[in-house]
């Protein structure tokens, strides 16, 4: 026999798939409540029981797919059969990744700290949570994030070791995140630059490896 629990775990997570899917599709615009419940098959009332709004939906997809990130390159920092270079560039072609595959998405994870993805009132949102339905764990695509980071630094620092781990982490993530940028939007022309990002990756992980030798 299917628990309420349960039933409530499917429908919320029937609800995230249908956002993220969304998201996708159209970027924030195309993502309302109405929408996503249509898109979920769940009833008209059932979105508004499982979040606040749209922001708190947005962030919600946001963490997961910090936590899918953290995964990815968990697994990596554990798979002894890789070089620790080999390891770091899987992490770097991860973040790389969701640029290309889900640019939408990838827009979102990178918004500034505090940006609210619905563009709703701080009043507004107020009332909303209080009318609507439950407000979420706030912190929660913060604390995913920070997990991601931590698991790229331990993947740094067998590299280039502690010390120097946030150093060369900072200037990984930074061009990581520059590569994707100029791919999305369509700067990285390899006519021009006679490159490309795949290859720019490699380059940043042989630099950083370089470094390391060097001192």
């Amino acid at each position: 026999m299917v628990t309420r629990a349960e039933t409530a775990a499917a429908t919320r997570r029937a609800l995230l798939d249908a956002a993220a899917e969304l998201l996708d599709l159209g970027g924030p615009e195309a993502v309302t409540l109405r929408e996503v419940g249509a898109r979920a098959g769940v009833s008209r009332g059932a979105p508004y029981r499982h979040f606040a709004g749209k922001d708190s939906l947005l962030t919600a997809v946001v963490a997961e797919s910090w936590e899918r990130l953290g995964d990815q390159v968990h697994a990596l920092r554990i798979n002894l059969t890789l070089s620790a270079s080999e390891r770091l560039h899987g992490a770097l072609r991860a973040l790389v990744n969701v640029g290309r595959e889900q640019p939408h998405l990838y827009q979102m994870l990178f918004r500034r700290r505090g940006h609210r993805p619905g563009g709703h009132g701080e009043g507004l949102e107020r009332v909303r949570r209080q009318l609507c339905g439950p407000e979420g764990d706030p912190t929660a695509a913060v604390r995913a994030a920070e997990r991601f980071q931590d698991e790229f630094l331990a993947i740094v620092a067998a590299l280039v070791g502690e010390r120097n781990a946030r150093h060369y982490g900072a200037l990984l993530l930074t061009s990581a995140h520059g590569i994707a940028g100029m791919e999305l939007s369509g700067h990285l022309d390899t006519d021009t630059w006679h490159t490309t990002g795949d290859e720019l990756v490699d380059t940043l992980v042989r630099m950083v490896a370089g470094a390391d030798q060097a001192t």
